[in-house]
């Protein structure tokens, strides 16, 4: 048995012989069992193969006599194979789901529920935009109901905290949660055990592992996982020290650059399944990277398949809606929030003493100047047209680059906003980073604009086109984009939508996903939270920012400043 593995690994079709001669593997033999051979340990005359490898004997279907054995490998093929919610054992949707989960969502809950009855962990891989937080937010409320308990840690990276806090008060606000982040978080365990779900990140996760390796989990759910994709990283060798039960893995882009990205998420999801680091590479990423090799491709496929579900927009096209817009929360770091909070304070100051000597109607230009200010600063400190000049501190800019190097894959962006120089902030990091892109503002004339349409439309090695908000609302026919965002929300939303609308119109073929990112704990928040209070006048009567100022009161002024 370990000769015929030693010639499979070295693409040999013959064995030496006991008496001296060689032994012909015959190609159909080959084709049959060489994967079985390669990821099978040997142990005397007998081959072990690891449960998570059941995948690799399909082609022994017909030789098991064992029918007890033949049905369960049946069972898990189809039930694992499956795409459609009618293809596995019907699970209730918990009732404290406040949603209504489209199609290919319910399968991929019912996905998770069967992999949780076998104990196996899985990569949900559904295309950025298709709700993989709130499939794995309905297994979690669905896994509570049936085991009274519930303790799941929930890592991502720093920007999408937020968004799984509100994703649970919005859709399972049954189950309690924690945000163990930021330099006043807990550091004693009992606390940690109080609540249903722990959301954390990555950069905490890997300086709190002592502490977080001492939970008994029932499940870790890793956002974003390719983040672990090398798998010596101190991030990747922190989560495989948590104690957990079971391990959900999420990702539009699991394998971004070559194969050797799926290697650390398969680890630690089901560890020892791809089997050890430099096996890996020699069988896999190395035969499939280097030499596009077929057979180690359809290997490596048939191994990791009933782990993965992928579903992309292109093949769940009719449950989506034709728009769904998003708000992406960013978390200022210490630089750009210490220049925020002192304009912040100074405006304040500035703003009401205006208000107590001269009225509201007369502070207007005060307070749009100081909302401008500060929205500029959650851009980037470095837009700024003061006398100081500041660094670029960019959480947005961050995200963005997160956005396009992990998320967005071959689709192409339309990126908004209402500054040149965070548009200008933009440019130089999409170049920075090998990013192709388009560009025009209100400076470029008609033909410069027509040349770069017709790139973006045109060339696939364009992937996004950077507009000002006020040059791209009319008039623009981009369908060749299907994510938008807009970097710099504002009251309007007229202005946003005709930006959004770039794309959303006459031959688009494509659902749209439209994001806005919004700063934390910041005037852009409160302006949200604002807008929807004032949710009809800014509907039916706000046609450009001085009428919104006008109809703030003294009282409003006092929370955007605060």
């Amino acid at each position: 048995m370990h000769d015929i593995q030693k010639a499979l690994a070295k693409k040999l079709n013959y064995v030496a012989l006991d008496d001296g001669t060689y032994g012909l593997l015959p190609e159909e033999w080959l084709a049959k069992f060489s994967l079985l051979f390669k990821m099978a340990e040997t142990d005397g005359k007998k081959l072990k193969v690891s449960k998570y490898n059941f995948s690799v004997i399909d082609e022994l279907h017909d030789m098991i006599d064992d029918i007890d054995i033949k049905n369960e490998l049946n069972e898990k093929k189809q039930n694992l194979l499956a795409q459609n919610p009618e293809n596995f054992q019907q699970v209730a949707i918990p009732e404290q789901l406040q949603a209504e989960l489209r199609p290919y969502q319910v399968a991929g809950f019912q996905w998770l529920t069967y992999l949780d009855k076998i104990k196996w962990g899985g990569l949900l891989a559904d295309d950025m935009g298709l709700g993989k937080t709130i499939q794995t937010l309905t297994f979690l409320q669905h896994f509570k109901n049936n085991n009274v308990k519930l303790n799941a840690l929930v890592v991502c990276p720093t920007t999408l905290l937020f968004n799984w806090e509100n994703e649970i008060n919005k859709f399972t606000p049954e189950l309690t949660y924690l945000v163990h982040h930021g330099p006043n978080r807990t550091g004693i365990l009992e606390n940690l055990n109080k609540y249903h779900i722990i959301i954390s990140t990555y950069g905490t996760l890997r300086s709190d592992i002592t502490l977080l390796q001492k939970i008994d989990l029932d499940y870790v759910v890793l956002d974003e996982s390719q983040t672990i994709k090398n798998p010596t990283s101190k991030v990747a060798k922190a989560a495989q020290l948590l104690n957990t039960q079971n391990r959900i893995a999420l990702s539009g882009t699991p394998m971004q650059n070559n194969t050797f990205d799926i290697y650390s998420q398969m680890n630690f999801l089901n560890p020892g399944m791809l089997g050890s680091k430099d096996f890996f590479k020699e069988q896999f990423a190395k035969p499939v990277d280097k030499f596009q090799d077929v057979e180690s491709k359809q290997h490596l496929r048939k191994l990791i398949y009933p782990f993965l579900l992928r579903r992309t927009k292109e093949q769940v096209a009719k449950d989506l809606p034709e728009k769904t817009e998003v708000t992406l929360f960013c978390e200022m770091g210490k630089e750009q929030r210490a220049i925020y909070d002192m304009y912040k304070n100074m405006y304040r100051a500035q703003i009401l003493g205006t208000i107590e000597n001269q009225g509201i109607e007369k502070s207007q230009f005060a307070i749009l100047q100081g909302l401008m200010k500060l929205r500029q600063i959650c851009d980037s400190p470095a837009i700024l047209k003061d006398e100081t000049k500041y660094e670029n501190h960019s959480t947005k800019l961050d995200e963005l680059l997160r956005e396009m190097q992990e998320n967005i894959g071959e689709h192409k962006v339309l990126i908004f906003s209402q500054f040149l120089g965070m548009l200008s902030l933009i440019k130089d990091t999409l170049t920075q980073n090998d990013i192709k892109y388009q560009y025009f503002d209100g400076s470029y004339t008609a033909q410069q604009r027509e040349t770069a349409i017709r790139d973006f439309q045109d060339n696939p090695e364009c992937r996004a086109f950077l507009i000002s908000l006020k040059a791209g609302g009319m008039g623009l026919n981009l369908t060749a984009a299907d994510y938008v965002y807009i970097v710099d929300p504002w009251w309007n939303p007229a202005v946003e939508q005709q930006a959004i609308d770039r794309t959303h119109r006459i031959g688009q073929t494509k659902n749209i996903f439209a994001y806005r990112l919004i700063c934390k704990d910041t005037v852009e928040e409160k302006i949200m939270i604002l807008k929807d209070k004032k949710n009809t006048l800014v509907k039916d009567i706000v046609s450009d920012d001085t009428q919104m100022i006008k109809q703030l009161t003294r009282e409003d002024v006092n929370y955007l400043f605060s």
